[in-house]
């Protein structure tokens, strides 16, 4: 348990007694369906993983298990790693299209009438 002043941990991974490195469990504290349905997603477009999904333990609590499993002996910590690179790509592309139709939007409006 975190004592006081202590950070909880933001992931933990959970792994099986003589599970291999390509059997992972990942628990998120702190997350819910939004980063673990698009995280799933981006996941699964890896053609090394077997098996990608999650679930949440209790709607009281703010914790996803999310579970991979690779093949061929890939550690499942690197489609994790790239299934988060690849969403944080797609949320900033998202993000800067939406400000340059805001700033378009904007300059419009500042525009007088003729």
């Amino acid at each position: 348990m975190a004592g006081e002043g202590e950070k909880k941990p933001v992931l933990e991974m959970v792994q099986a007694d003589g599970a291999d490195d390509g059997c992972v469990t990942f628990v998120m504290h702190n997350e819910d369906h939004t980063l673990g349905n698009s995280l799933r997603y981006m996941i699964m477009k890896n053609p090394e993983v077997e098996f990608c999904g999650y679930t949440i333990t209790h709607p009281s609590e703010s914790k996803i298990n999310f579970r991979i499993q690779t093949r061929g002996g890939i550690p499942a910590v690197e489609p994790l790693r790239n299934g988060l690179n690849d969403l944080h790509d797609v949320c900033q592309h998202v993000l800067n299209t939406f400000q340059a139709r805001v700033n378009e939007f904007k300059e419009g409006q500042e525009q007088p009438m003729e």
